[in-house]
């Protein structure tokens, strides 16, 4: 037995004392006899299993993971085929990230939408109150229902009406309320949204969430982004 100490065995192992020391705290290195002045002795069984442990920690194992392989030191052919396969679909998540990550580049546009979406937005001026509630819909919302919403959104402009709705002061008399309402509830674009979701259900009941959350979350994302006098005026428009 060469009976090394604890650094040498680190040195040919080409790792670090505290290594050592911790696959032992670990229980994945058994302690080694110690020589009569009371120092580690540590054998070429040691090494073997330093540079098992080491090798598979940077194949992806975890220091878990290695432990449940037990204490043998033969090939862990099925451990290392589930790695491969954890591997393979980590790749394919870093490659898709990869190709949005190259439409945002391209396109320059904005990360809090999904790339297919903030690229059929690129042009559209939303305000920013519109623009994050859109953002609160992309997660909401079901493929169809919000393939719906961004083709209308598309369409949009930033007509004075629209405007004067974004701009609205907080302390809004009841006539200037009234006034913008009804005129907002007849115009062209607000008919065409009107027509592609006569009513909330319309535009969520393709959601992956249940109907009460989504409900929920829209009405507090309405409250967070838009002010009361803004609020009142939507209202205004329903009835």
């Amino acid at each position: 037995m060469p009976g090394w100490s604890t650094s040498q065995l680190a040195d040919l192992a080409g790792t670090t004392l505290r290594t050592i020391r911790h696959y032992h705290d670990v229980g994945l290195l058994p302690q080694p006899e110690r020589r009569a002045n009371g120092y580690k002795s540590y054998g070429v069984t040691h090494l073997v299993r330093v540079l098992r442990i080491k090798r598979l920690t940077e194949l992806g194992r975890s220091l878990t993971q290695i432990a449940d392989l037990g204490d043998g030191d033969e090939h862990p052919r099925e451990a290392l085929r589930e790695l491969d396969a954890e591997l393979a679909a980590r790749i394919e998540r870093l490659r898709l990230a990869r190709a949005e990550l190259a439409v945002v580049l391209r396109q320059e546009t904005p990360t809090d939408l999904p790339p297919d979406i903030a690229a059929a937005l690129a042009n559209v001026e939303l305000s920013p109150q519109d623009r994050a509630f859109t953002v609160v819909l992309a997660q909401l919302l079901g493929p169809e229902a919000l393939s719906s919403y961004t083709d209308l959104l598309t369409r949009y402009s930033r007509d004075p009406l629209f405007v004067e709705f974004d701009e609205l002061p907080e302390d809004a008399d009841e006539e200037t309320r009234q006034s913008l309402a009804d005129r907002m509830r007849v115009h062209p674009y607000v008919a065409e949204m009107r027509a592609a979701f006569p009513d909330p259900a319309s535009m969520y009941s393709t959601s992956p969430y249940r109907a009460e959350f989504v409900a929920q979350t829209i009405g507090g994302a309405m409250v967070e982004l838009y002010t009361k006098a803004q609020l009142d005026v939507l209202v205004r428009m329903t009835t």
